[in-house]
């Protein structure tokens, strides 16, 4: 028979055997899935509060299926004491889908991690570079970038209750009159000695003083020069470049010249066809390309299902105002859409209409961008 001792130290080895094989396999997965996900960041959509919510992000990923995607803004408090489902639920297409949180406090942060990965979320990312009035007054965004300390502790308090969803930031080149050739090296090397591996830098300084949140987004001047210098200086870091930029050759242009990753803003969010559609194709190379009229047709039972759960149709529709944009009948489709979306028991007949409009018109003028016809 088998000794006492000699049986428990078994059942001791195979328990332990259990137990590293679970976390070998577990490291295995995020391994995995970080290396997925940061392909998916060569290209992303960024956060943009009021624009880029369940809705907007489900009609991007009808329209590329490789792009990452982000939510809007949300502090870490709302998170915490909201509604989780009206702020946090998205369609499970949506993936890669990062969750964008607002905060300065490590353990509010942390719970707020806690409860995104709970969403599963592939990301969550800590804005540092907002600059809007709200930002400004909350404690968080840009200004943190003058706290590079407590920002450290952010990230650290957020890596350390992480279990699946990568830790990221996305940050300005620098706030105010900071000389940002001296100020972000000095900031960047902080995040990344607390642990950041992946950060988007949009490529202006954030004025706080004497200008608007709305004319932070022109001024002062781009200096992609500097951010392509970062990733030189830090080349083990995922860095993707953000600001100003407009379409697909601008994109290639600045992973040409090293980025890991390139954001686009508004420029997706007014004319998502043109600066979507061929990037499945041309930067992931993914043979996957819809034209106008099937991406609308696609998104008929998404809205059907949001109207039947109580929803209203212009909550989705005003995402989609941009869909025709430089085609012919892009002013009917936003006009027809405009006019009839926001009355009540709309329903996506309106689109179907809108889309019979524009296809006779374009008919009849023959004058159609190939890719457009339905």
């Amino acid at each position: 028979m088998i000794g006492i001792d000699v049986f428990r130290r078994q059942i001791k080895n195979v328990l332990y055997n259990c137990l590293c094989g679970n976390l070998i396999r577990k490291v295995n997965l995020v391994k995995n899935k970080t290396c997925s996900l940061r392909k998916s960041a060569t290209v992303s959509v960024a956060p943009m509060m009021d624009w880029t919510d369940r809705h907007c992000r489900y009609l991007h990923r009808k329209i590329s299926k490789k792009i990452l995607l982000y939510t809007e803004m949300l502090t870490a408090s709302a998170v915490i004491n909201g509604d989780e489902s009206k702020l946090l639920a998205y369609d499970d297409c949506e993936h890669p889908v990062a969750l964008q949180l607002g905060g300065s406090e490590p353990k509010l942060l942390a719970k707020a991690v806690k409860i995104g990965e709970k969403w599963n979320y592939d990301e969550v990312n800590l804005n540092i570079g907002c600059p809007s009035d709200r930002v400004k007054s909350g404690s968080f965004g840009v200004v943190l970038m003058r706290t590079p300390e407590l920002v450290s502790d952010c990230v650290k308090a957020m890596l350390d209750v992480s279990e699946s969803a990568e830790i990221t930031i996305k940050c300005r080149i620098g706030v105010d009159d900071d000389d940002p050739y001296k100020t972000l090296p000095e900031f960047i090397e902080k995040m990344h000695l607390a642990g950041v591996t992946r950060l988007t830098i949009h490529a202006r300084k954030a004025w706080l003083q004497g200008i608007s949140p709305k004319q932070n987004r022109n001024l002062p001047p781009l200096d992609y020069q500097l951010i392509y210098k970062i990733k030189k200086m830090f080349p083990n870091l995922h860095i993707t470049i953000n600001g100003g930029i407009k379409n697909n050759v601008e994109i290639k242009k600045h992973l040409e010249s090293g980025m890991d990753g390139v954001m686009i803003g508004r420029a997706a969010y007014h004319n998502p066809m043109l600066v979507l559609r061929s990037i499945d194709s041309e930067i992931f190379e993914h043979d996957y390309k819809k034209n106008r009229f099937e991406i609308v047709n696609e998104m008929l039972p998404y809205i059907d299902r949001h109207i039947e759960n109580g929803g209203k149709l212009n909550q989705v529709s005003r995402h989609m105002l941009g869909i025709f944009s430089g085609q012919p009948g892009a002013k009917i489709w936003r006009q027809e859409i405009s006019k009839y979306a926001h009355k009540k028991n709309a329903g996506s007949k309106i689109l179907i209409e809108a889309c019979k409009r524009v296809l006779m018109l374009q008919q009849e003028i023959k004058d159609v961008d190939p890719l457009n016809k339905g």
